[in-house]
Parts: C-alpha cells; sequence; structure tokens
C-alpha cells in the first residue's frame, strides 16, 4: 500500500479514501503489489502538495487501523479489543513509515565529491533494487566545489521493462525480477557447463528454449488457461528454493516440478491481461 500509495502521488493523483476495502492485493512473484479499486473520491493533479500527500497518509492510517481491527475480530469471531486496535494502528503506522522512507528515497538530493561515480551507482542500485528505472540524473552545483546529485525515476517497472526486452515476456515487476534471477543464473551455468562465454542473447535466448517454455508448457496443462501461469512458473522457482534448503543441496528444476506437480500444482490467483506468449522472442541486447 505504501508503494501504491507513492506511485499515485508521485502521477498527481490524491486518493481521498485509501483503505483495506479499496484496494486490491495480488500476488507478485514472491511480493504483493497493491492496486486502487475504488477512485470515487479520488482528484488529479499536475502536482499534489505537501498537505494532500499528509492527508492522505492520515486517512489510511485511520482506515487501515479500523480495518486491521475488524479483520482481526473476524478471525476470532467476536468483537474487536482494545489489544486489536492498538496492533492495528501499530501496523497502519508502519504503512506511513514505510510511504516515507520510500518517498525520501525517491527525491532525495545527495552532495557528493566531483567524480564520485561510486556514490552514483550506489544510489542507482539502491532505487533499482525498489524496482524503479532511472530517467535522468541531474548534476547541480553545491556547496564548497561539490556537486548536488539528484535523480528523476520513471515507475516500479524496472525489471518488467528489462525482461520483456530481452525476452519478449511481458510480466509483473516482482515475477519479472524473479524471471531475470533464474535466466542470469542459467546463463552462468551454461557458461560453466559449456566453458565459453554466453553473451546475453544467447543466454536469454536457450534459457527461454530450454528452461522456460518446456516448464510453463507442462505446468499449462495442470494450472490450466484461466490462471496466473507467470506466477505458477515463479511458484515452482519458490518450491525449488525451500526444498533445496531442506536437502541441504540444489535439487534441480525437474525434481522441483514434480514435487510441485505431485501436491496439485496450487493454482496462483486468475492472471491479468499481463499473459506470456510461448513464441515470444528475445527482442534485442541494446545496453
Amino acid at each position: 500500500m505504501a508503494s501504491l500509495l507513492v506511485d499515485l502521488h508521485r502521477g498527481g493523483v490524491y486518493w481521498g479514501d485509501c483503505s483495506l476495502a479499496n484496494t486490491l492485493f495480488r500476488r507478485d512473484g514472491d511480493l504483493i503489489q497493491a492496486y486502487l479499486v475504488d477512485a470515487e473520491t479520488s482528484e488529479t493533479h499536475d502536482e499534489l502538495s505537501d498537505g494532500q500527500r499528509e492527508y492522505d497518509l492520515e486517512v489510511l492510517v485511520e482506515n487501515v487501523a479500523f480495518g486491521l481491527a475488524d479483520l482481526a475480530a473476524f478471525a476470532r469471531r467476536a468483537d474487536p479489543t482494545p489489544d486489536d486496535y492498538d496492533e492495528a494502528i501499530r501496523e497502519a503506522e508502519s504503512v506511513q513509515s514505510s510511504y516515507r522512507r520510500l518517498w525520501e528515497e525517491l527525491h532525495a538530493e545527495e552532495e557528493l565529491a566531483p567524480g564520485d561515480r561510486h556514490a552514483v551507482e550506489a544510489r542507482i542500485r539502491r532505487l533499482n533494487d525498489l524496482g524503479f528505472a532511472i530517467d535522468e540524473i541531474e548534476l547541480e552545483p553545491g556547496r564548497q566545489g561539490r556537486l548536488r546529485f539528484r535523480v528523476a525515476v520513471t515507475t516500479r517497472r524496472f525489471h518488467a521493462r528489462e525482461l520483456e526486452r530481452r525476452t519478449g515476456l511481458v510480466a509483473l515487476e516482482g515475477q519479472a525480477r524473479i524471471l531475470m534471477n533464474d535466466l542470469r543464473q542459467y546463463r552462468s551455468w551454461l557458461e560453466w557447463f559449456e566453458v565459453r562465454p554466453i553473451d546475453r542473447i544467447e543466454g536469454a535466448r536457450r534459457w527461454l528454449a530450454e528452461v522456460y517454455r518446456p516448464t510453463i508448457a507442462r505446468l499449462a496443462a495442470v494450472v490450466g488457461p484461466e490462471r496466473d501461469i507467470i506466477q505458477s512458473y515463479c511458484d515452482v522457482l519458490e518450491h525449488k528454493w525451500l526444498l533445496s534448503e531442506q536437502a541441504g543441496g540444489d535439487i534441480g528444476l525437474e525434481a522441483a516440478i514434480r514435487s510441485y506437480l505431485e501436491i496439485g500444482a496450487p493454482a496462483p490467483e486468475a492472471g491479468p491481461d499481463l499473459t506470456a506468449e510461448l513464441t515470444a522472442e528475445p527482442a534485442s541486447d541494446e545496453p
């Protein structure tokens, strides 16, 4: 919810009624993403004032706290208790704190020594880890010969765009991060196994042909056409990780697929319009 509200505010959207009831939560790889589903009270502006953002946060804390307390009471089939409200308020305030940390990271202006490329790279990596791609970097004169460093970022689609550029697959951001890690690991294994360098184009092409598509084809027969097949693939990778942890070493993808199918291939949510084409080809290897 914190990331969702940051994205809305950066786009000039004042929500006005941020609550659990007005938010859709959906699994995205190993994350949970939030989406606005009721914009009846929303307003759009060129830019929001600090006061508008703060009021949205106040509404969020109040509404989310009441929503969480109600959920806790529903789970016990009893009226909310004072402890329910206290815990719910703490949780709701943690969303507010997450919002502030993320907003500060996105809008911070740092001062650095001229030519300190490491500091620039460190800031970019932190933003990439949050899922943001860098739009532009601004350097302005600062105090005592230093430079003021400001970064403009795009929306939280960094890994999704990278995955689509390399493979042609369209996925949610959390899913794309998992798939990109899987692709990189397979390319690294190919280089070790074949004792030769594998460029990014060949790595993406072979990962699609030798790993992703065969696995998707096996899962599709069980998961069904109405479910999110990419999330199912991500679930297999998570299943593989857990089994490997228990075994004390890598069990391999084949064993993970068999185990996942044996437990009934727990179907993920129905997928949105973001679907992966089995015939997709890598786009280009432009930097």
